[in-house]
């Protein structure tokens, strides 16, 4: 089956205005996402979607494809199915602009359990707390799943809740945290995005809810660790350095 990943990218960050264009040793960080997800044997095509044409010109300059959007979308879901409603294509990922450390190998894992699953509109990735972080941080969002590795529910609080030890996190391994990295069902993805709002997305401000919600289920393939997604300029000093040394 085709499969075209499509990276959402616009220029307007709150809190890191440009972060695509952000230079990280003489290459955009749209490139650096670009070209991992390039890396990934199981995927065909891939796509920067967006309505700056500052992106898209950097994109261009490196070899990549571009696709313009509007500028009025409510979330990168709806800027990734923008695209795909063009496109001829029955898987479509959506990536995160900001985690230029996304390896290829998690994104195959993804592609994959979609292809053994034709049953799955919905996927997404999932893995174990790294050692020393916290699962109670509202940032982080946790997943629980069920036998068949379906999503019951995503959260900000810490789900599931160790009731015996009156909340102190000793970190068993049912803690999982959720990766910002979705495959969809092309037909799947346009029918999300024509779904209203729900109650349980507006609490928790996380649109896979309006898709449990609604009735759809959520393949979670876990993977060994999480790519560190730059969302500060904090974190942006940081990967830079980390590239520094590597």
């Amino acid at each position: 089956m085709p499969v075209v990943a499509i990276i959402p990218a616009r220029y307007g960050s709150t809190r890191l205005p440009g972060k695509p264009l952000s230079d990280i040793h003489g290459k955009p960080m749209i490139q650096r996402v670009y070209e991992g997800v390039r890396g990934a044997r199981l995927v065909d095509t891939v796509l920067v979607a967006t309505d700056d044409e500052r992106i898209a010109e950097a994109v261009r300059s490196f070899g990549g494809e571009a696709a313009m959007t509007r500028a009025d979308h409510a979330s990168g879901t709806d800027r990734v199915a923008e695209v795909a409603a063009g496109l001829d294509a029955e898987l479509i990922l959506n990536v995160q602009g900001d985690e230029p450390e996304l390896e290829s190998a998690a994104i195959e894992r993804l592609v994959a359990m979609m292809e053994g699953d034709p049953q799955a509109g919905i996927g997404t990735l999932a893995c174990p707390f790294a050692e020393g972080s916290d699962p109670t941080n509202p940032n982080a969002v946790k997943v629980v799943v069920d036998r068949r590795g379906r999503a019951l529910y995503f959260s900000r609080s810490l789900i599931p809740f160790p009731r015996e030890t009156a909340g102190r996190v000793q970190q068993p391994p049912a803690w999982l945290l959720h990766l910002g990295i979705y495959a969809y069902r092309r037909a799947t993805l346009l029918e999300l995005c024509r779904l209203p709002r729900t109650p349980l997305e507006e609490t928790e401000k996380l649109e896979q809810l309006r898709f449990l919600e609604s009735g759809y289920s959520i393949a979670v393939g876990i993977v060994e660790k999480a790519a560190i997604g730059i969302d500060t300029p904090e974190d942006y000093a940081a990967f830079v350095l980390r590239c520094a040394g590597s």
